[in-house]
């Protein structure tokens, strides 16, 4: 088993270079995806890719979303031979403190997703923490399930394999906001559990959110709509799943 980070990176350079500092003590090989940013914000990241060795940045020539800088960082970390890859947010939300646990779930249950569960201080905006709960009971619904606890930390262990299987067979897995909710009920529709990880969150001050108030709305809800009618065509799956648990 072999373990990489990958961050995808939209314009953000207020705290990349502390969370790529403070990456170092893991000795882990990190790839950074530029998913189009501004010139400034581009050079900045190739910047830091020279500063540190263990960074790879792989440059997208115009913003695709995060989901799809996740998905070009999972190609990329498989076809540089590792096994696993752990999803790491550019904005220094996350602890990364945590890695250690997260990979050694991982290595315990290396067929498996491992998940941050977001434990909020104060700092959290009020309408993002709400709002979690509307796709928690839609994901409830989806699975048939209350086995999923958070579905849009983007802290989280890939196993590749698994990963990159599912999504070589659905090429419409949304590429934005929506892309961490879904893969995580896709996966558990292809008998891949997630394990969660409590983990403390922190929005700094001055970060700065992606988060396309109409444009992402209006996907996730699409989302949770196809969603529903993949999870009526998996019923008896599930609920076979269900009486044998």
């Amino acid at each position: 088993m072999s373990y990489c980070i990958v961050i995808p990176n939209y314009n953000h350079t207020v705290v990349i270079d502390k969370v790529l500092g403070d990456l170092a003590e893991y000795n882990l090989p990190v790839i950074m995806i530029n998913d189009g940013s501004d010139a400034d914000s581009a050079e900045f990241m190739q910047t830091l890719a020279d500063k540190y060795s263990y960074v790879t940045l792989v440059n997208h020539s115009h913003n695709q979303g995060k989901g799809a800088a996740v998905q070009t960082g999972l190609k990329y970390a498989n076809g540089m031979g590792f096994s696993h890859a752990i999803q790491l947010d550019a904005d220094g939300q996350h602890d990364i403190t945590d890695i250690t646990k997260l990979v050694a779930l991982s290595q315990a249950q290396p067929h498996q997703l491992i998940s941050g569960q977001p434990i909020y201080n104060e700092s959290v905006p009020k309408h993002r923490y709400y709002a979690r709960y509307f796709t928690h009971v839609w994901v409830w619904i989806e699975t048939l399930s209350f086995d999923i606890k958070d579905t849009m930390c983007g802290f989280r262990v890939y196993p590749l394999a698994e990963t990159l299987g599912l999504l070589a067979k659905n090429n419409s897995i949304g590429e934005y906001m929506a892309f961490d909710t879904e893969i995580m009920v896709r996966l558990y529709w292809d008998g891949v559990t997630t394990t969660f990880l409590p983990t403390k969150v922190n929005y700094p001050e001055n970060g700065v959110s992606h988060f396309r108030l109409w444009e992402d709305n209006v996907a996730i809800s699409w989302m949770h709509t196809r969603l529903v009618f993949g999870m009526l065509k998996r019923l008896p799956q599930l609920l076979w799943r269900k009486f044998r648990a």
